[in-house]
């Protein structure tokens, strides 16, 4: 699997800059897409290995969090990392804009509501952190409120960790010029069409901003019990490589066992 740390890709808030990380690396990669392709293969059949003792033991909670820019690859990645397993006990949460009833609530009412049960591997696509990204972007919330909200996450992902889930959260880091050309790849390939989406331009004018509210989350926000890795995307192959050595790693931590036989069941007899 290649002498790539994981750790290197986690946030240490004391001392941390989006600009240590480059988002064209390709250290995740073992130099061809034939090794790669061999190497993924591997990483997510053991990733469906733990998965199921995951299930079957009915004890242990993971929720992985992607986050990214739009065309970051948060849809690619949870198609290749996970197109190995068993769909029991996966569950995807997808946050899009909220609704009517849930703007009626708290934001993260919506939230706690999709957090993985025992058992249970739930990825979010988007998650929570919207309401400190893009409402803090455009203004819709002021600083106070925004500094808040920080602490409010990090209480209920404490809460979380406390109570038995694991918490995974990648950043999916790609350059404004690899957004442009996935972007133009929308616009160009008829199969992509429909990912298209005029409000994503709008967004992109405002990078920089995105980038300033993405670098003070990561820093604020990333906490022993739930800490925040950010993934060189600009290669969708490195990301999905990436992401996946540090789910296993996760769930090569967690005291994954199958469930044993009952001694009641020595005595059970299958009649013919």
């Amino acid at each position: 699997m290649g002498k790539l740390n994981p750790g290197d890709y986690r946030v240490n808030p004391k001392k941390f800059s989006l600009k240590q990380f480059k988002p064209d690396d390709k250290s995740a990669r073992a130099g061809d897409k034939e090794a790669d392709a061999a190497i993924l293969a591997q990483l997510t059949a053991s990733i469906n290995e733990r998965q199921d003792i995951l299930h079957a033991q009915g004890e242990h909670k993971v929720l992985l969090i992607l986050q990214g820019m739009d065309t970051s690859g948060k849809d690619g990645t949870i198609k290749h990392v996970f197109n190995a397993c068993d769909p029991l006990g996966i569950r995807l949460a997808c946050f899009k804009a909220p609704s009517e009833d849930e703007l009626a609530h708290d934001y993260l009412w919506r939230v706690h509501t999709q957090v993985p049960g025992k058992g249970e591997l739930v990825i979010f696509n988007r998650s929570h952190y919207e309401d400190v990204l893009i409402v803090k972007v455009h203004d819709w919330i002021d600083e106070a409120e925004a500094t808040r909200r920080y602490q409010q996450i990090n209480d209920f992902e404490r809460m979380l960790a406390e109570t038995g889930t694991t918490i995974i959260k990648c950043f999916l880091h790609i350059s404004k010029e690899e957004q442009k050309v996935r972007l133009q790849e929308r616009l160009d390939e008829p199969v992509k069409f429909w990912k298209f989406n005029p409000k994503d331009l709008e967004e992109r004018a405002l990078w920089d901003k995105y980038m300033e509210a993405y670098e003070r989350t990561l820093r604020e926000t990333s906490t022993a019990y739930a800490p925040w890795y950010v993934i060189p995307s600009d290669s969708k192959t490195n990301r999905n490589l990436l992401i996946s050595r540090i789910l296993l790693q996760a769930l090569e931590n967690l005291p994954l066992t199958y469930p044993g036989k009952p001694k009641t069941w020595n005595t059970v007899v299958i009649e013919d």
